[in-house]
């Protein structure tokens, strides 16, 4: 039996509400496979909706064929102070930080909500679905082989990092043994 994920959402955002309800109507009445992407993610859970920064945008939108296209978010958009120039970019997404908004719209480009995206591009066309890294999260740097095994790059749940914290037994070879 196939298990289809969340339909329902938990989530008590009148906002948000709203906005499944729109994309629900939508992927009912569009034959577009872009609106019910839109709306299974909108059912995610916050871990599933990684945010993803302008920098990683810019690099997306850099491919070919991408060019004066609608990058679609669903999830925050946050600023990379790493990057000077922004180039003219038009976004849509969930939510966008503060320092993200200013620079888009100091470069000319256009920020969107997905209401005023949902009246621009009904079927999705002329946009680009993306999403940040999932694996992105700090916990995953955890999950693994155990630390201290051969060939683990696993980090492992450490009180402090010192000279006086897991730095014998396994670590050195005058300590017992060394992995």
């Amino acid at each position: 039996m196939k298990v289809s994920g969340f339909n329902l959402l938990s989530d008590q955002d009148i906002y948000l509400r709203l906005l499944v309800k729109l994309y629900r109507f939508l992927a009912r009445r569009c034959n577009a496979s872009f609106n019910k992407v839109v709306l299974r993610r909108l059912f995610m859970s916050r871990t599933n909706r990684p945010p993803i920064s302008i920098s990683r945008l810019i690099r997306k939108m850099k491919m070919p064929g991408r060019e004066n296209r609608i990058a679609v978010v669903v999830g925050t958009v946050t600023d990379d102070v790493r990057i000077q120039d922004i180039p003219k970019l038009k976004i849509c997404a969930l939510r966008v930080t503060d320092g993200a908004r200013r620079r888009i719209l100091k470069a000319g480009g256009q920020v969107m909500t997905f209401d005023q995206l949902a009246l621009a591009s009904p079927k999705g066309q002329g946009t680009v679905l993306l999403s940040g890294p999932r694996k992105g999260r700090e916990v995953y740097r955890h999950f693994g082989k155990a630390p201290g095994t051969p060939h683990s790059h696993t980090k492992p749940y450490v009180r402090s990092k010192g000279r006086k914290f897991e730095r014998a037994r396994g670590r050195r070879a005058s300590r017992g043994y060394k992995n």
